[in-house]
């Protein structure tokens, strides 16, 4: 047997799968360029305007405001810090929270998704 014919077909198929002769090599990305920004629309953007939505919300907070944190606790904030607020719980009862763990405020939908467990 000789090696003559599968010389020529394995030439055919490399032939074949080589780009054609005009085609710009840009041309190739166009694909991968569309996929990164149908991936951007559809996840990343989404994700930024919730993420700033909640900074606004936390950084609207004030003394009085009825919130619920992200784990259930109702409470009226008493006093606010850079990164902590103090929530009355009960009369007599206040603890304090990171700013973070604040969810929403009583009543209305949460701004922040508490994590599926």
């Amino acid at each position: 047997m000789s090696l003559a014919p599968m010389t020529m077909s394995a030439r055919a198929v490399f032939a074949m799968a080589a780009a054609p002769e005009g085609v710009s090599g840009w041309l190739q990305f166009v694909p991968f360029i569309l996929v990164i920004g149908i991936f951007y629309f559809i996840i990343l953007m989404p994700m930024q305007r919730k993420q700033k939505k909640v900074q606004e919300f936390q950084q609207a907070l004030k003394v009085g405001d009825k919130v619920i944190t992200t784990g259930g606790i109702y409470g009226q904030i008493t006093r606010i810090t850079d990164e902590a607020v103090q929530l009355q719980v009960a009369d007599k009862v206040r603890i304090d929270i990171a700013r973070a763990a604040i969810g929403g405020y009583q009543g209305q939908p949460a701004v922040v998704e508490t994590p599926n467990q």
